[in-house]
């Protein structure tokens, strides 16, 4: 049965941290980086109700939540969680994940990834890890199938968005026999973005 903790691990220039207080002046300018509150289809709180933000993921029963931090600079540059943690089937999902716009379509969302699985399958010992995201969130839906996650199906009218309207939920899974090429498939990405640099 598996024990999800607060814990600090980084890999490619990225730390991810347990996500407290302390992390709100970085959250609230990573938000601020692309106002991305304004985004209809993702959680970023507005730079006013981070602190709220940040109590709630930390209070919410079955998630750990991370602040992402980018190491060269010391900065907070976004977001990311184990939710939705079974221990009684060994399963965590990988979500509520958000980075500031300037860091997007870098190699910050396949590291973040690659450190998050690795612990979920290689320390934690994972049965399977999910990951699930909007409906009309398409970028989100190519990078998870990307990385060879499989589509489990959607769930519907199963989530309130921040407008009032209510989203269908796209799951995804990756089982513990699928983690040595869905590994091999994140450092590819991973060293096919270094050469485009």
């Amino acid at each position: 049965m598996i024990d999800v903790q607060p814990t600090t691990i980084e890999f490619n220039g990225v730390r991810l941290e347990p996500l407290g207080l302390q992390h709100a002046d970085g959250l609230r300018a990573a938000a601020s980086d692309g106002e991305l509150w304004n985004l209809r289809i993702t959680s970023v709180p507005e730079p006013h109700n981070v602190e709220s933000y940040i109590r709630a993921a930390i209070d919410m029963p079955g998630r750990v939540a991370f602040a992402v931090i980018d190491i060269g600079s010391g900065r907070v540059i976004g977001t990311t969680s184990y939710h939705d943690i079974l221990p009684q089937v060994d399963r965590v999902e990988i979500g509520w994940t958000w980075y500031g716009k300037s860091w997007q379509r870098s190699h910050v969302n396949t590291s973040c990834k690659l450190l998050l699985l690795s612990h979920a399958f290689d320390t934690l010992g994972c049965a399977v890890v999910g990951l699930r995201t909007d409906n009309y969130n398409h970028a989100s839906q190519r990078a998870i199938e990307r990385i060879g996650a499989k589509k489990d199906g959607v769930i519907r009218h199963q989530h309130p968005r921040r407008d009032g309207t209510v989203r269908d939920t796209v799951m995804y899974s990756i089982l513990r026999g699928e983690w040595p090429e869905v590994k091999a498939q994140l450092h590819y990405l991973l060293q096919r973005h270094a050469v485009e640099k």
